[in-house]
């Protein structure tokens, strides 16, 4: 049985940083006992083409002994924002097809968004907005 990856807030960072967006980061709870109750880290990061993700650890994903050892981040939940407010991607991508969130996402499915979020030309949006596909 493969073992997902644990995410941490700066491998997250990192990655979206090598794909060019800018980023802000914060630890929660696992580092900082006054932070929120409801999750490990949040990552926000905006792309040039004016698209962001925010991506949040929720407190821990607890595994069975035989899966993982003890608390690990190993999914986190990504939802897309343009224009300051959440968004499905244009129809045609593998990922946010008719809503803003996607939830469960390891990492390798994270590092999947990021290239799709980033290559995302912001002018489809209009052109199916004219066509009435969005």
């Amino acid at each position: 049985m493969n073992q997902l990856t644990p995410m941490t807030v700066d491998s997250v960072r990192q990655m979206l940083e090598e794909a060019g967006a800018k980023v802000a980061a914060r630890d929660g709870r696992s580092a900082n006992y006054g932070a929120p109750r409801d999750f490990s880290f949040e990552v926000r990061a905006i792309f040039p083409n004016g698209l962001a993700l925010q991506i949040i650890a929720r407190q821990f994903n607890y595994r069975d002994p035989w899966e993982a050892a003890g608390r690990v981040n190993d999914m986190v939940d990504v939802s897309l924002m343009r224009d300051g407010a959440y968004t499905p991607l244009p129809k045609g991508y593998d990922w946010f097809q008719g809503r803003d969130e996607e939830e469960g996402v390891d990492e390798e499915g994270l590092r999947q968004i990021v290239a799709c979020v980033k290559g995302v030309n912001p002018k489809i949006y209009e052109l199916q907005k004219l066509t009435g596909d969005l």
